[in-house]
């Protein structure tokens, strides 16, 4: 029995073939790492896959440059919030510095709010800062952001239940 991919799986399998060498090699040009470059392609085309409907692309080699500019940012602020961890780590003394079990958690625990906030609109994501951050009162935050103290309450509603998601 021979089987057949439904055509937006062929459509997919095809853009991979013609372009993921490409694509690669685009990455590698930026991040002088061959392995860096390889798991940054293989992310683009696994955030493609939920994305759209490949039959539309019209300019593959344009769209997938502009996704894999996204996956780009999203790597390089991971790395950035990983080296300011490490370098905060560093500062700490020998006898409370965590074991490298918590120091993976801790970092995981971090992405995931980078991610949190990073889906936040942003006037939300400015508002929940200035809470939490900055420790604001609601009505200096309203203040500050030119809002009405109803609108800087809904917006931390929403950052937090983004949180609690996140704690789910």
């Amino acid at each position: 029995m021979t089987y057949s991919l439904p055509s937006s799986s062929r459509d997919i399998a095809s853009l991979y073939i013609n372009h993921h060498g490409w694509l690669q090699s685009w990455l590698h040009r930026r991040l002088a790492n061959a392995s860096d470059a390889a798991d940054l392609a293989q992310d683009t085309f696994v955030r493609i896959l939920g994305a759209r409907d490949v039959q539309v692309i019209e300019t593959p080699r344009a769209y997938l440059t502009t996704v894999a500019k996204g996956v780009l940012v999203n790597w390089y602020r991971r790395q950035a919030l990983e080296q300011a961890y490490l370098e905060a780590l560093a500062l700490l003394p020998e006898p409370e510095a965590p074991s490298p079990e918590q120091r993976a958690l801790v970092l995981e625990t971090l992405q995931q709010i980078d991610a949190m906030l990073d889906a936040l609109p942003p006037l939300v994501r400015r508002t929940f800062l200035l809470s939490q951050l900055d420790g604001l009162k609601y009505e200096e935050i309203a203040q500050q952001l030119q809002l009405s103290l109803s609108s800087v309450k809904r917006y931390m509603a929403q950052a937090f239940r983004q949180c609690l998601q996140l704690m789910e």
